[in-house]
């Protein structure tokens, strides 16, 4: 998938746990590790609002696009 997910590297220059984070968040642990690892199909812009706040960032900074390379023939 085209769209990567840096939060742990956020998480990491904020030095916030996963515990912390699911806790200003309020969201599971679980999914918020879903999350983390870039296994969520979606995220809601309420929770995304939540974690920005969390982690005083932008969305660019957890959310990142990355160019899939074409397959040449």
């Amino acid at each position: 998938m085209p769209i990567v997910v840096n939060l742990d590297v956020v998480m990491a220059k904020r030095k916030m746990s996963l515990n912390e984070l699911s806790e200003k968040v309020d969201i599971t642990l679980s999914n918020l590790s879903i999350l983390k690892t870039g296994k969520a199909k979606a995220i809601r812009f309420s929770t995304l609002e939540a974690i920005c706040k969390a982690l005083d960032c932008q969305p660019g900074d957890i959310l990142e696009f990355r160019k899939e390379e074409e397959e040449s023939s």
